[in-house]
């Protein structure tokens, strides 16, 4: 993510610190300073950083059981409103999504209950409240912060915790896709709810209340577009014909090639050739700005991470790209010879097709209904024009 660095890596996920939060550490640490002095300052920028270590182990609460049903966690990053875990994918199990979600407020709960228990302390309300006062135990503080962080990721504000608990628990009846709306729109209600409240005092609720908007609705518009691509296949979408690039071809044959196509991307294959992936039109004209033009295009093109076949879902299809930043994948026929190309570019063509005619069944390259004939790429294309 841009503007963050890396500060560790721990069982193969990187820990990011995003540029705002240390802004954010900074400015804490200068108006306390003014405040209060040196000491005070001191303080308020431990507690906040052992607040933020805190955070750190709930997100890996969520990436250690995730990692149990063998879903990966590239990084998580530190912002001044909380962490982000970078996971690959939610599971595709309502139990198992109800158990991820859980994970992290679980140890929040589990520090509470070890610092109290090393102290032999009961909490009260008032300890609570006075979470910020330096007067009291840092410890005290520290326990009482993770306290209100189960508290508050368990509210039903989807997509924090709370949010997915809830979608989980709907997703066991009415499905994911359904359970998802409900829950977005739920979340965004109380996200509306927060920021109201933080007019009144509390400017960092607005920020939160912002954030739980923004991202319900984008959860929301996921399970749209899963849902339109829920019953087609790659070969719905797929673009039959791609610009065919070798490895060993240069960049100048490139762009002579891409001079006389319109292609956004290409395929870099060769038959008996195990070196295969993909380039854009983009990458290519960056390229010829930083390299020789006798440079071989394998040196510039993304090697294939993901192969598809031209009879798997799309709504698969859909979700790599969502945990990649590929731009186009490689698709293999039946008899594993490739045979075209899927982009970002065409699954949302498809996915405005499906919205806009949602009746239309998708047919090898073409269309079927059942009202209308058989209809070809041209012509597809051309029925949406003014």
């Amino acid at each position: 993510m841009r503007w963050s660095f890396l500060i560790v890596r721990v069982a193969g996920t990187a820990i990011r610190i995003h540029v705002t939060f240390l802004l954010f550490l900074l400015i804490i640490g200068i108006v306390v300073f003014r405040q209060s002095g040196s000491n005070a300052a001191l303080d308020a920028v431990t507690f906040i950083t052992l607040v933020f270590a805190c955070i750190v182990l709930h997100e890996f609460g969520h990436i250690l059981m995730a990692r149990y049903f063998g879903i990966k966690t590239r990084d998580v990053t530190l912002f001044p409103i909380g962490g982000v875990a970078n996971i690959e994918r939610m599971p595709d199990k309502p139990y198992q999504e109800l158990l991820v979600a859980l994970a992290g407020p679980f140890v929040n709960f589990v520090i509470f209950s070890i610092i109290f228990i090393t102290l032999g302390r009961e909490l009260d309300a008032t300890q609570i409240e006075n979470i910020g006062d330096p007067a009291s135990s840092l410890a005290v503080r520290v326990a009482s912060a993770n306290l209100v962080l189960m508290i508050f990721n368990l509210l039903p504000a989807f997509p924090m915790d709370g949010g997915r608990v809830f979608r989980a628990l709907l997703a066991m009846r009415i499905g994911k896709s359904k359970a998802t709306r409900i829950a977005a729109a739920i979340g965004q209600a109380l996200a509306i709810f927060l920021g109201f409240m933080g007019f009144f005092g509390n400017p960092m609720l607005i920020l939160i209340a912002i954030f739980i908007f923004i991202a319900a609705g984008s959860e929301a518009e996921t399970a749209t577009f899963h849902d339109a691509t829920h019953d087609l296949t790659v070969r719905d979408a797929m673009i039959l014909s791609p610009a065919p690039l070798r490895p060993q071809d240069t960049l100048r044959e490139a762009i002579n090639h891409l001079l006389s196509r319109a292609d956004d991307d290409f395929a870099v294959v060769e038959k008996g050739n195990p070196e295969i992936g993909t380039v854009t039109r983009d990458k290519l004209l960056l390229a010829l700005a930083a390299h020789d033009d006798g440079t071989p295009v394998s040196s510039v093109m993304r090697k294939a991470e993901h192969i598809l076949h031209e009879n798997e879902s799309l709504e698969n299809a859909l979700s790599i790209f969502e945990r990649s930043d590929a731009q186009a994948l490689i698709v293999k026929d039946k008899n594993d010879e490739i045979s075209g190309l899927i982009s970002r570019a065409a699954i949302a063509q498809a996915i405005l097709i499906k919205t806009a005619r949602p009746n239309w069944v998708f047919h090898r390259g073409g269309i079927l209904s059942n009202s209308l004939p058989t209809i070809n790429h041209d012509q597809q294309v051309a029925s949406l024009l003014p």
